[in-house]
């Protein structure tokens, strides 16, 4: 067995147990059963599910057996933690979509085999819809003390705020997941809950049932949410979540997001989302340190996570298309795949037929934007300023035909060492 405790602990990852004392000791005596839950809330996973997804991987790698839950019952409900509002209600169809989508990507971070730690991928609607809302009152809801659910934090936050409030709805989703720890122990003797703070309240009231409707020893361990220095959310973008799914966030945008994080959170952010080691982790920042400017820990970073969250294949492109951005030749690519590298790049359409009758590199850098006159593109062609698809061109004269496209349809045109515009040909 693996000292998964002293893994968590060293990189920043217990925020709270039920058992400061003895847990780490009940953890190295043998394998146990551990479960983390994700509410089915879109169509994929984002940054911001990873942290308990990232320690589920890391309690199998220690030899224990993980279960990721997929809340197909209590994502139809929505969970009030660490929310300051409640969430809109999706159909169940829509769950359902959800959860069939996000189960390719958990199967990246976790091994699904024959073995004793194999992992166990469930969906609480099958048991939640077994039950009828009497039944569910009498045999869950009478061992739960409103009293004490009015305590726990996330239902006292939503309380305080007038204008949000807490429906039922919400409040009744404690007993579901207190119902989810005690069903999981009874079916696969799963004895321990894991997730982020905000889900504190949730975990103590399931160990809480536990113990009253079965005499169960249940425990919970907790990790720190993962904000960046200035307190925001990690994961969080100006145009919204790092998505996992490569169609709503690409994997060269995943890739470049870690690649640009400051120097005061890459640390931190190599201790939670990658595989390396804590030798290995220091070296890489105290060679950081001697020179910030080369970004060798975000790099490391950007590279360990997008072949967790990809694969390797993926990676390699990625830095490929890195390089392109940075002035590297571009060759051998499709129109798809230069649209993710330079999806922040102006562009224009001019019909194809243009091209083919022969479009001279004035006329493009001056229609793309690039140039703001056909005087002034002329001056930047012959002063080498002028790069088609990141190949420098100083003939004023240049005709562009088929044979200068980057890709099936799509012209890529530079200005000095970084300014790009596309030029898309239309039939």
């Amino acid at each position: 067995m693996g000292d998964i405790f002293f893994e968590l602990s060293w990189r920043g990852l217990v925020h709270q147990t039920t058992d400061d004392v003895g847990l780490p000791e009940w953890l190295r005596l043998q394998s146990r059963t551990v479960y983390a839950g994700f509410d089915p809330t879109a169509d994929s996973l984002h940054v911001g599910h990873l942290l308990p997804l990232m320690n589920l991987r890391r309690f199998q790698r220690a030899g224990h057996r993980p279960i990721a839950l997929a809340g197909g019952a209590t994502g139809t409900i929505g969970d009030p933690s660490g929310k300051s509002e409640e969430r809109k209600l999706i159909t169940k169809e829509q769950v359902e979509y959800n959860i069939q989508s996000i189960k390719k990507q958990i199967h990246k971070f976790l091994r699904f085999d024959n073995s004793q730690t194999s992992a166990i991928l469930v969906n609480n609607a099958d048991w939640f819809s077994q039950f009828s809302y009497i039944d569910f009152l009498r045999d869950v809801g009478k061992h739960f003390s409103v009293n004490v659910m009015m305590s726990k934090d996330s239902v006292k936050l939503r309380l305080e705020n007038a204008d949000a409030g807490l429906s039922f709805t919400e409040f009744s989703y404690m007993l579901m997941q207190s119902y989810d720890f005690v069903h999981l122990r009874k079916t696969y003797n799963c004895e321990l809950q894991i997730g982020g703070s905000d889900q504190w309240g949730n975990i103590t009231m399931g160990c809480d049932f536990g113990r009253r409707i079965g005499g169960f020893q249940l425990h919970g361990i907790t990790s720190p949410l993962v904000t960046r220095s200035d307190g925001k959310k990690m994961g969080k973008t100006e145009s919204g979540a790092i998505w996992l799914d490569p169609n709503k966030t690409s994997p060269y945008q995943f890739y470049q997001y870690w690649i640009n994080l400051d120097d005061a959170d890459v640390g931190k952010m190599l201790k939670i989302f990658t595989d390396l080691d804590q030798e290995e982790i220091n070296n890489i920042i105290t060679t950081h340190n001697t020179d910030p400017s080369k970004r060798i820990a975000q790099k490391r970073l950007a590279d360990e996570f997008t072949k967790i969250v990809h694969d390797e294949s993926v990676l390699v492109a990625v830095k490929r298309a890195t390089d392109i951005f940075f002035g590297g030749e571009i060759t051998q690519l499709d129109d798809a795949q230069l649209n993710s590298i330079f999806a922040d790049v102006p562009s224009k359409k001019i019909p194809r037929a243009k091209l083919d009758e022969g479009l001279t590199l004035v006329d493009a850098l001056h229609e793309s934007g690039l140039a703001t006159s056909k005087a002034e593109a002329r001056r930047t062609i012959q002063q080498g300023g002028a790069y088609v698809n990141n190949k420098q061109i100083t003939d004023t004269n240049t005709k562009l035909d088929q044979n200068h496209l980057a890709s099936e349809s799509i012209l890529v045109l530079r200005t000095g060492k970084k300014k790009y515009a596309l030029i898309r040909f239309t039939e």
